[in-house]
């Protein structure tokens, strides 16, 4: 068993190096033997194959140690910090002591200055931490070949050798100059540079230019426990592959080469900047940077990372003295600053084609390779996604990719469930009887001006009704309960191999190191605030931090669960509307002086109320985001992952009740209390419940689905893109008549460009993960009533994900990139959705369908029971067996002479003993709908739970790459360290032997 090394690095001695052997002993190194074996020895047993990591390793012209003693050679002591800005112009804030007549509040101005800079800190406007100090260090540039993408033109101080990390915006007319004063000294204390610019479109615009130096990068990379490419070479671990391939799969390989190249991939030749030499990553720490690759201090952080860094640095930096003074956001809400943002990597858009020219930036390259629509069948280049925009936007256009994919198989089996309703339409025998049932008159659907009607007269709605309501609706039922299993399934294997590719795997539970200061995921700004009086010890960190108690705790969410239920009942409400609207429309429709009109008055009361329901919630739903963020915001989150699923969560409850409450009606209530002629249940003693078609409701229900599923999605697209566009078109519009912009807009620096863009959506993804699962719960929910909604889904998607690359990439301003493992609380909305849809479509194909009440009479009472049951042969007579007898001479109005009129139900004649009492052949329908229902969930959810464990989570091949690369990982850094302290020693002029230094 190979033991386990923890180091404590002290740069210069070998006194916390120790070693833990598996029978638990510590000894000193000095006192071991034999523990000088190279890696590279090791490896000597296994040719090993690359295994793909997205960050860069930059191997290619390693940095050797001696070449960053000057970094080591720095004391790490904490001291004075100041910061001497260039001689390019800048603006700064000055403090002007008022006079003695005066009130004595300070007064504060912006001038202009020339010249160095020196900050003047109020030390108890400060965060109270003491800068750490180091030696001004010459950047090292190093050549590159080619066009760096990293470090685009036009994105500089003005110095030209600043890179911009950061843009703040804020109005000169803007009264709160003392806090925005207050809180610029304080970032320049942090160690970040800043540099004022007038805004070229509108005179009271003026852009506040960050940029953080390597000092400060280094700092905060260090706290926020950022994973960096580690120095030594790359270690292979997919030697299994290699060294056990088998005589099939070179074969394998050899055919799949001569077949034609798969379309959908993108070309490498497109995508140079990816081509990277692959390593392992490990958390930047200052005491080890000799351990890290840098090649070039200017690239070693990409423009991601940066940001986030700089991000977190104006998040919990003070604005006034107080604890809850603190962080850009508060400075947002108040108006301090208009706006905060990375900016862009230029234009997105060239003269010159890409394919001889190359990409001008990341940008450029993103919306050629991505946002275009012309490559709208081709794999999205999720790395570059990834790099630019952060793992959490990268994780969401993988996962939407993913699920897009596994669309094409439903999409395919829910068109052929279509096709075979269509090609059987005009041989189905319950659709022959009802268009050739000229002589069967059927009861009035309203009383007073209300007339008896034929049953032929709805041959059209009955055809209809069997596009959707045929065989294939159970087995399609079952196919796609079995589908979101298989997707949820293979998106976590999919999950894990990401995770694994973008170096995710230890990001949240990283041990906590010598070097580490944050062990666990940072606290919102406002939690700090709210509770920073009552504090306790951190079980990871050790370390006090702010705490809830849980009184309050639950006193909060008491309030929050209340004000959930109190919008549920409004969404009930406006249901309950609806179905008023539904009845009233009915009566005027059946009455209808138009005659096209009249013969079609389901069609007219469906299509009116889906129109008016749909309204309702799109109004709705504006009310529900400002009440689910207000609630999420009483709650006080701790985290912002917390944040972010508590809104996520409400807002999906508020949006799905919401969206699918009316179709839960339709499927399950319309028609099922609305009694029989003669004593007919009224709303309100004025108004008869609706009934269903001769044919069955589902034709309802597939006709609210269909309507609101595609309406939906149009007024999404919208917007989503519709929406910024014009906003984006306005603003342009405006700055052109006022005459305050040039006529070429590349002349216009890119803080510029990016401040008359759209931001991003105030709440981040949880948008565009919301319309998602919401689609994927009409999707699955009542998919046996809407077989076409897998390919409306399809359809959509494969335009939503062109959109919003389009949006992210041309409309929004850069969003800030941040870090995500997997997609938070939607991975259990959707296993839920998967559970639910179980449920209705039994209940949906049990009491909504005919399906039941077909296949009793088929088995029971048709002309096939003693020969077996044989489809539509044995359903002749089914439609006269299914429709009741009522005698019209009972009513009291006396203008129906004796004269009979059929309804749906199974009741007894009026001429039977105990007339319109239900017969035997309805609890016969009751029973066997009761037997399906239970059937079928208890095979399906059998059928998922066998497949969700078959289907592992982690493919095998990854937990074995995994381990070696660990093992590998502690191997590579004890001779990383053995090898700095050799030359070290070496350099000092002691003597060393070959074992230890």
């Amino acid at each position: 068993m190979s033991p386990a090394f923890i180091f404590c690095w002290t740069p210069g001695s070998l006194s916390g190096i120790i070693m833990v052997h598996h029978s638990g002993s510590i000894q000193s190194f000095k006192q071991q033997k034999g523990m000088h074996t190279s890696i590279s020895e090791i490896l000597k047993e296994k040719t090993l194959k690359s295994s793909r990591r997205s960050l860069p390793c930059l191997a290619q012209s390693q940095t050797h140690p001696e070449n960053l003693n000057h970094f080591l050679s720095v004391p790490l002591s904490p001291g004075p910090k100041s910061y001497t800005h260039s001689s390019s112009v800048s603006a700064s804030c000055t403090h002007i002591t008022p006079p003695a007549t005066d009130t004595g509040q300070d007064v504060y101005t912006e001038e202009r200055e020339t010249g160095g800079f020196e900050p003047k800190t109020d030390e108890t406007l400060l965060v109270q931490q003491k800068p750490v100090s180091r030696g001004k260090l010459e950047a090292r540039t190093d050549s590159v070949k080619g066009k760096n993408l990293e470090t685009p033109s036009g994105l500089m101080f003005r110095d030209g050798k600043k890179r911009i990390d950061y843009i703040l915006v804020y109005k000169k007319s803007s009264p709160q100059v003392e806090k925005r004063c207050t809180f610029e000294r304080n970032l320049r204390a942090e160690g970040l540079m800043l540099e004022k610019e007038p805004s070229l479109t509108n005179s009271d615009i003026m852009f506040v230019k960050i940029h953080a130096p390597w000092d400060t990068l280094c700092k905060y990379a260090e706290q926020m426990n950022i994973r960096m490419p580690f120095r030594k070479k790359c270690y292979f671990t997919d030697w299994k592959k290699k060294a056990m391939g088998s005589r099939f799969q070179l074969r394998f390989r050899q055919l799949k080469s001569w077949l034609p190249r798969n379309p959908m991939k993108l070309d490498k030749e497109a995508l140079p900047d990816l081509v990277e030499t692959d390593c392992y990553t490990a958390p930047f720490c200052r005491a080890r940077m000799h351990h890290f690759t840098i090649n070039n201090r200017e690239t070693f952080f990409s423009n991601s990372t940066r940001s986030r860094i700089v991000h977190h640095v104006l998040q919990r930096t003070k604005y006034e003295d107080g604890k809850s003074k603190m962080g850009i956001n508060r400075l947002l809400g108040n108006s301090t600053y208009e706006a905060a943002f990375p900016p862009h990597e230029g234009c997105y858009k060239s003269r010159h084609p890409i394919k001889t020219h190359g990409a001008q930036n990341h940008r450029h390259l993103l919306y050629e390779r991505w946002a275009r629509w012309g490559i709208w069948y081709k794999y999205q280049p999720l790395d570059l996604i990834r790099r630019y925009f952060g793992e959490k936007i990268g994780l969401y256009f993988a996962w939407l990719g993913w699920y897009t994919g596994m669309l094409i198989p439903a999409a395919l089996v829910g068109l052929f469930v279509f096709l075979y309703g269509l090609f059987t339409m005009d041989s189905s025998q319950v659709s022959k009887e009802i268009c050739e049932a000229n002589t069967t008159v059927m009861c009035p659907m309203c009383e007073g001006n209300c007339s008896s009607w034929t049953l032929s007269d709805s041959c059209v709605y009955a055809k209809v009704t069997h596009l959707f309501d045929n065989g294939g609706t159970v087995f399609f039922a079952i196919f796609m309960a079995i589908w979101a299993t298989v997707f949820l399934e293979f998106w976590k294997r999919r999950r894990a191999e990401l995770t694994y590719d973008w170096d995710l795997i230890d990001w949240e539970e990283e041990e906590c190191k010598p070097c580490v200061m944050v062990c666990s995921e940072e606290l919102r700004p406002q939690f700090e605030a709210k509770y920073s009086r009552k504090e306790r010890v951190n079980p990871i960190s050790g370390k006090p931090e702010p705490f809830q108690p849980l009184t309050d705790k639950l006193s909060r969410l008491m309030v929050s669960v209340s004000g959930i239920f109190f919008m549920i009942s409004l969404v009930l409400t406006a249901v309950f509307a609806v179905v008023v609207f539904r009845l009233i429309a009915m009566e005027k429709f059946v009455s209808f002086q138009w005659e096209f009109v009249k013969k079609n008055w389901q069609f007219a009361t469906s299509g009116t109320g889906v129109c008016i329901n749909f309204m309702i919630i799109m109004s709705l739903n504006v009310v529900y985001e400002k009440v689910a963020y207000l609630l999420t915001n009483l709650e006080h989150p701790r985290t912002e992952s917390e944040w972010e699923n508590s809104f996520a969560l409400k807002m999906f409850l508020f949006q799905f009740v919401n969206l699918n409450s009316s179709t839960f009606y339709i499927a399950f209530f319309l028609g099922r209390f609305a009694g029989r002629p003669g004593d007919y249940n009224k709303l309100f003693n004025r108004w008869r419940m609706e009934e269903c078609h001769p044919s069955g409701c589902l034709i309802d229900l597939c006709l609210q689905m269909g309507v609101i599923m595609v309406l939906k999605q149009i007024w999404n697209n919208f917007m989503e893109l519709g929406y910024p566009l014009l906003q984006n078109w306005w603003s342009r519009r405006k700055m052109k008549r006022a005459g305050e912009q040039s006529n070429s807009k590349e002349e216009l620096p890119q803080w510029d460009r990016d401040w008359n863009l759209q931001p991003m959506n105030a709440h981040g993804l949880v948008d565009e993960y919301l319309e998602m699962v919401l689609q994927f719960g009409f999707t699955t929910i009542f998919v046996a009533a809407f077989p076409l909604a897998p390919l409306l889904a399809l359809l959509n998607n494969i335009i939503e994900i062109r959109l919003d690359a389009y949006k992210f990439v041309t409309q929004w301003r850069r969003p800030m990139p941040a870090r995500a493992t997997d997609i938070g609380i939607w991975h259990g909305v959707l296993e839920g959705i998967g559970v639910v849809a179980v449920i209705t479509n039994a209940f949906v194909i049990a009491i909504t369908s005919d399906y039941i009440p077909r296949f009793v009479y088929a088995i029971k009472y048709g002309p096939c029971v003693d020969k077996g049951y044989r489809h539509e042969k044995c359903l002749r007579g089914y439609l006269n067996n299914s429709l009741s007898v009522f005698d019209m001479g009972e009513l009291r109005n006396g203008s129906y002479e004796n004269q009979y009129c059929r309804y749906r139900d199974y009741r007894a004649p009026p001429w039977s003993p105990e007339p319109y009492e239900f017969t035997l052949q309805f609890w016969h329908v009751l029973a066997a709908r009761l037997a399906f229902i239970i059937v079928f969930e208890h095979l399906v959810f059998g059928i998922k739970t066998f497949i969700a464990h078959m289907i592992p989570d982690m493919p095998k091949d990854l937990c074995d790459r995994m381990r070696r690369e660990k093992y590998l990982m502690q191997e590579m850094v004890y001779e990383a360290e053995l090898e700095h302290l050799q030359k070290e020693r070496k350099k000092n002029g002691k003597r060393y032997h070959h074992e230890w230094p």
